[in-house]
């Protein structure tokens, strides 16, 4: 179900709608049921394409049934074992035998989400702090969730299960809210993310026609061009999606965790992560870099080589997040990307901190100058390390030849530049916005202003949406 389409408003519409005429916890758990089943159900033209995930969710039960009863560690690694394995194998991934590959067509949108939440629950079971069996219903409920079956946000199921005893409780404030969310997501998809789709459409095009042969600074242009357009796109794209699922969410009673925090502020990569798909980020903190650091720290207990263990640490965590995005051998270099910008992150705070001291390396990372341009290269990074998101293996070596090392440096850099002078233009208009107070004058104005800012925000959709005559889908469900 797109869910840029009018049948999945009307579908958002309707499970809202019932949500409300059934709001006790019974009847908003049976409502969820069903409107995860429909929507899972618009994915697949038959029932056998949904047979691997529901024998995939019966097995990640029974595992996880079987740990919290034994509470045993060699119960947990071959859970784990037996849950990454069947994963790889339903996800097709490049490396694997045709001999393994499931010989018909199956659903395979919104598995990496459900290990997530397994993988989750399977240590959380282990630790003990599943007091009591998770019924069928429930976790069914929490893990095919169809606000966060494809893109997440991946919710704790703590967080799932106090909002499931609560019943609906709505006022017209809470009403407003998040009917404003859900607008301003599909400003962002249908607005933004289409304008900025229809531009890197038009010019990625050029980067690989082999009949075009421009100067090198006129290519390394339009490709860091492309590069930034596709970064807009994602961006608008998938927080979009976010809010568009937070309001629903709302709407149903459940409170979804937010999973951006205007990450182009970011002063460094991984600030940068902290603020971008921030329950991603938060799932790979909790159960890969917290345990990889504790077993690196057993294994080297020198007190010079503990920050050294956070280098090697962030660049395992990154590398295997970055794969995780794709199955095919250039997520393996946008991995690698990931973890390199993570580790010399963090090498290079250990090292101003030897140097500077922490008061003086604070003090410098504090000035306007180096803030600006700290966030020039941060959004670089990222934005030239996202092309393995939207090119092949062929068609990123082709990348590499036309560009160079010069080429990539100069794009690097080149952009750098610019996105800080932007920032800090950027900063200038806003703080002269602030001053006018546009939004707490339109507040004022009560109701009336209130539905006039949404009005003018439903128009926008409107006439964008007419001139591309179809919103771009969601990106990130592919991932």
């Amino acid at each position: 179900m797109a869910f840029t389409s009018l049948h999945f408003i009307a579908f958002i519409t309707a499970a809202a709608l019932l949500t409300s005429v059934l709001p006790t916890p019974a009847g908003r758990a049976a409502v969820l049921f069903g409107a995860n089943l429909v929507f899972i159900g618009s994915y697949v033209d038959n029932v056998t394409e949904v047979a691997p995930l529901a024998a995939f969710l019966i097995m990640c039960y029974l595992i996880i049934e079987g740990v919290r009863r034994s509470r045993s560690s060699a119960g947990l690694w071959l859970g784990l074992a037996v849950l990454i394995v069947t994963f790889i194998v339903l996800k097709k991934f490049s490396f694997l035998s045709k001999s393994l590959v499931v010989p018909f067509p199956y659903l395979i949108a919104g598995l990496s989400y459900v290990l997530f939440r397994v993988v989750h629950l399977l240590i959380d079971a282990k630790q003990g702090e599943l007091a009591q069996p998770i019924a069928p219903l429930h976790f069914f409920n929490y893990t095919c969730n169809f606000l966060s079956f494809t893109a997440g946000p991946i919710q704790r199921y703590q967080d799932y299960a106090r909002n499931k005893d609560q019943a609906l409780a709505l006022d017209e404030n809470k009403v407003f809210h998040a009917f404003a969310r859900v607008i301003k997501g599909f400003v962002k998809v249908a607005v933004v993310s289409a304008i900025f789709n229809y531009l890197f459409i038009n010019m990625s095009g050029r980067l690989f026609d082999s009949a075009w042969t421009p100067s090198l600074p006129l290519y390394c242009g339009v490709y860091t061009a492309t590069a930034v357009c596709y970064t807009v796109y994602l961006y608008a794209n998938f927080a979009g999606y976010m809010d568009i699922v937070i309001g629903v969410g709302i709407l149903m009673g459940q409170e979804l965790p937010e999973n951006f925090n205007r990450p182009f502020l970011a002063r460094s990569f991984l600030e940068f992560w902290q603020r971008w798909h921030m329950t991603l980020s938060e799932w790979f903190k909790t159960y890969v870099f917290n345990p990889l650091l504790k077993a690196l720290a057993t294994r080297f207990t020198s007190p010079a080589s503990g920050p050294y263990l956070g280098v090697a640490a962030f660049f395992v965590t990154f590398l295997i997040m970055g794969v995780w995005h794709g199955t095919t051998s250039v997520f393996v270099v946008y991995g690698l990307l990931m973890g390199a910008g993570a580790s010399v992150n963090k090498l290079w705070q250990v090292m101003m901190t030897k140097r500077l001291g922490k008061k003086g390396y604070r003090a410098l990372a504090e000035q306007q100058l180096v803030i600006h341009f700290s966030r020039g290269l941060t959004l670089a990074y990222f934005t030239l390390a996202l092309t393995c998101l939207w090119v092949d293996m062929p068609k990123l070596l082709w990348l590499t030849r036309q560009l160079g090392v010069f080429g990539v440096i100069g794009c690097y850099f080149g952009l750098a530049l610019v996105a800080g002078a932007a920032f800090a233009l950027w900063d200038t208009l806003w703080s002269l916005l602030a001053r006018l107070d546009l939004g707490a004058r339109l507040a004022a104005r009560g109701m009336i202003g209130r539905n006039l800012a949404l009005a003018f925000q439903i128009l926008l959709i409107v006439t964008v949406s007419s001139f591309f005559h179809k919103a771009p889908e969601f990106v990130y469900r592919a991932f």
